[in-house]
């Protein structure tokens, strides 16, 4: 009892369901089984005896946890009967954090709902002991509960659920702006300690600059997607041939927007049975590359010069063999996934003349890669 107290920080006297489920939960399952007649006891005792269907629940869940059946999905399960817990997933999809990920606002948040619950329990418009015995109407009930409350504005103003998505996205980005941070300032490192440096080769950029104006003219793949990457659906084309170029080369590191043309974009994801379209897969797949693909693929070819082969495959190759990211070691499923995504990579790279048809790393390639890399990284803080 002592435990159960200290761990929910009230007295016996207002001890709650959950309050005694987390603390079970706390130990080992074991331990927690051995302790629950003499538990039941001491609830009784302190006149706050909970119900038989919650402690037969108890019984129930440790007893699958000792014997190893139970899921985590059970056990949330079981804790949510408690009629004070959260949902971790509502029907809307709307997801708590973790209890060790929670910021500050969606740990309030997440505390005022118990709150609320709290105060519905008591009033009698939930019963936990109707979701400990699996009543769907009463599940259904406690989910919509929380689903309305989620969506009301408290008297601040702010609506619980975007109040704990928005504070998710936050962190989403600052986490997402330190890595590009971090791995822009190893690019840079890595290029000014090149024994020689890139230099231009003028002709090839006015070459590929010319035959990528006329190709962004055109209709369809890969025009789109090379528009969509370097936000040319929102913005003119540049007169200058370099910035036409590393605009793109960056976009495809980067990419700036999403498709604008045509066709219902919702409805073609919702079809399960539908294959994507060659656009969509592709950038799909660049929005897929991690920062340290990028580094350790880019900050490789670099390193070897204008010939080397940057197929598909060899960048997958180059990427788990590096020393400029830690990585984990990596089985053949993973080289594939990673060969997978840069195969709309290298395809698109042959259009701007970064590889050749055979897909080796060109002079312009070797001048202009880490110049677009360090230009994607660059935008978001500028």
């Amino acid at each position: 009892m002592d435990f159960v107290c200290a761990n929910a920080g009230r007295p016996a006297t207002s001890v709650t369901r959950r309050d005694v489920a987390r603390a079970l939960l706390a130990v080992p399952s074991g331990v927690a089984l051995v302790a629950l007649p003499d538990l039941r006891r001491a609830m009784m005792s302190a006149g706050n005896p909970l119900s038989l269907p919650f402690w037969e629940s108890a019984k129930a869940t440790l007893s699958s946890i000792e014997a190893g059946v139970a899921t985590v999905g059970d056990v949330q399960r079981w804790v949510e009967s408690t009629g004070t817990e959260p949902i971790l997933m509502t029907p809307s999809y709307f997801v708590w954090p973790e209890e060790d990920e929670r910021g500050p606002v969606a740990a309030e948040m997440f505390d005022r709902l118990v709150a609320h619950l709290e105060e519905r329990v008591a009033s009698g418009e939930v019963d936990p002991d109707a979701l400990a015995n699996g009543d769907l109407e009463a599940r259904r009930a406690y989910e919509e509960l929380q689903e309305r409350w989620l969506g009301t504005p408290l008297p601040d103003g702010r609506v619980p659920g975007f109040a704990v998505s928005d504070e998710q996205d936050e962190e989403l980005f600052a986490a997402w702006d330190e890595e590009e941070a971090f791995a822009l300032s190893e690019l840079r490192r890595i290029v000014a300690e090149l024994p020689k440096q890139p230099e231009l080769p003028a002709d090839d950029l006015e070459a590929a600059a010319g035959r990528l104006r006329r190709l962004l003219a055109l209709p369809g793949y890969p025009a789109n997607v090379l528009r969509a990457c370097a936000g040319f659906d929102e913005r003119p084309v540049p007169d200058d041939d370099q910035e036409l170029w590393l605009a793109v080369a960056a976009g495809i590191a980067g990419p700036i927007s999403d498709l604008s043309e045509g066709g219902d974009v919702l409805e073609e994801f919702a079809d399960l049975d539908g294959d994507l379209s060659e656009e969509d897969t592709a950038l799909a797949n660049l929005c897929a590359i991690q920062h340290a693909d990028w580094l350790a693929g880019v900050a490789a070819l670099t390193r070897l010069g204008p010939g080397v082969l940057a197929s598909p495959e060899r960048m997958a190759r180059l990427i788990a063999e590096s020393e400029d990211i830690d990585a984990d070691e990596q089985d053949d499923d993973d080289l594939d996934a990673t060969e997978g995504l840069f195969l709309s990579v290298v395809g698109l790279w042959i259009y701007l003349g970064i590889v050749t048809e055979d897909e080796v790393l060109t002079p312009l390639g070797w001048w202009g890669l880490p110049k677009a890399l360090e230009r994607a990284w660059s935008q978001a803080a500028e």
